[in-house]
């Protein structure tokens, strides 16, 4: 099932290189989730979450965000897909994602 939605970007992280002789390239964006969705038992409040989307070349997408990143994040428009995944529990995964309309900075919490 994909849905949109809307979230707070914290942060980008390029990651490229080689380990063991095998070439990786991806792009991780940090995005806040309530942290009831992050486990089990009790919680108060918001955690970030790891999406992997694409590879490094994603990173240059962002990068003249580099000296103007918000403070409390970044309002983004997020296009999601829920899949099946190990154990029979569903998985989150980030098809898209690019600063809301008004790409005003969020509130710091």
């Amino acid at each position: 099932m994909k849905f949109s939605n809307q979230a707070i970007l914290t942060g980008i992280k390029e990651s490229q290189g080689e380990f063991e002789g095998k070439k990786f390239s991806s792009t991780t964006f940090h995005l806040i989730v309530d942290v009831a969705q992050s486990g089990s038992g009790r919680s108060i409040g918001q955690v970030t979450r790891p999406f992997k989307m694409g590879d490094a070349s994603e990173f240059e997408k962002w990068k003249n965000w580099a000296e103007k990143w918000p403070t409390g994040g970044l309002v983004c428009d997020c296009q999601f897909e829920v899949v099946a995944g190990s154990d029979n529990k569903s998985e989150l995964k980030l098809l898209g994602i690019k600063p809301a309309a008004s790409a005003a900075p969020a509130k710091a919490a």
